[in-house]
């Protein structure tokens, strides 16, 4: 027995140092990942920052000019402000999230409660990636055969709405899912040994439990829709009436600011189509243009954090 328990105690001393010698090497391999995943978030960072403010340098003077903001443009573009195409961007978005939104909810709702397992939620879930990996340009050329030339509305608000809902829609699914699937099972389960039936437990339970998520998943996807242009190229076009009456319920009317079937320019088709045109006076409007997108997508981000955090607090009560 002594015999045996020196053995092992010379056995142990032996593998000592390559034991620390393994340690040693792990230890710097950890350190020399953290050191470059630490550089590639540096770079992407600075790459971000970088962007956001040359752009602001170059644009954020131009928001200050009197009527930049308030008046509608004028020749071409390469005058006036930019009033009718920030009016027309928000308008594309809320008309865009009034038709993707609910389709995107019931869709969620069916592929995590009702959906068997099986080809039905393959098929539905390959459709879904499909649609998200189209090209906006192709999306674009479908939208403008089938709502403008097909349907016969020509270009108009409600074609580019459509065409940015086919966007949209793979996005805010894909989040509703993953939204209603981080609810825990045992909540399900708690309600279904209630006698809830399984729509009364989506609908007064599960929703408002993964609410915080939706929410900061449909500000996101705002702003993914709201700097769209390709698509828009087609479907809602480059122009703005050269006046727009906000106080006209005459939906009918080519002039009237609520009328769906008019044409509109987002701000990302009004800065393509004046920097394609390379006027030199009119650069200082490309870059307030380009100025007022960059401050809208970031408070997107900034407020799909806000409110998502201020639900989770009030859902949760902590």
């Amino acid at each position: 027995m002594a015999n045996t328990t020196v053995a092992q105690a010379t056995s142990g001393g032996a593998h000592a140092p390559a034991q620390d010698a393994r340690i040693r090497r792990a230890m710097r391999n950890d350190k020399i990942a953290t050191g470059v995943l630490g550089a590639i978030v540096a770079i992407v960072m600075a790459i971000v920052v970088a962007m956001v403010v040359y752009i602001l340098f170059q644009g954020v003077g131009q928001l200050f000019q009197p009527g930049f903001l308030t008046e509608a443009s004028r020749s071409n573009g390469t005058e006036g402000g930019i009033a009718y195409q920030l009016f027309d961007s928000f308008y594309l978005l809320i008309l865009t999230l009034i038709i993707s939104l609910p389709i995107s909810l019931f869709g969620a709702v069916f592929l995590v409660e009702y959906a068997p397992e099986g080809p039905v939620t393959k098929i539905a879930s390959t459709a879904i990636e499909t649609l998200s990996s189209l090209p906006s340009i192709v999306v674009g050329m479908f939208g403008f055969l089938m709502f403008s030339v097909n349907f016969g509305w020509g270009y108009s608000l409600i074609s580019g709405a459509i065409a940015l809902t086919m966007f949209n829609i793979p996005i805010l699914t894909r989040v509703i899912t993953q939204a209603l699937e981080d609810v825990p099972a045992s909540q399900r389960d708690a309600c279904l040994a209630m006698g809830l039936t399984r729509w009364e437990t989506t609908l007064h339970v599960l929703i408002p439990a993964a609410m915080p998520a939706i929410v900061t998943g449909v500000v996101l996807s705002a702003g993914r829709v709201f700097g769209e242009a390709a698509a828009l190229l087609f479907t809602s076009g480059m122009s703005s009436p050269a006046r727009l009456n906000f106080l006209s319920l005459n939906f009918s009317s080519p002039t009237c600011a609520w009328n769906i079937f008019r044409p509109g320019e987002s701000l990302a088709v009004h800065i393509y189509k004046i920097y394609g045109e390379g006027s030199p006076e009119a650069q200082h409007i490309v870059w307030g243009t380009a100025a007022v997108l960059m401050i809208c997508v970031l408070l997107f981000n900034v407020l799909s954090r806000i409110a998502g955090k201020a639900l989770a607090r009030r859902m949760t009560a902590e």
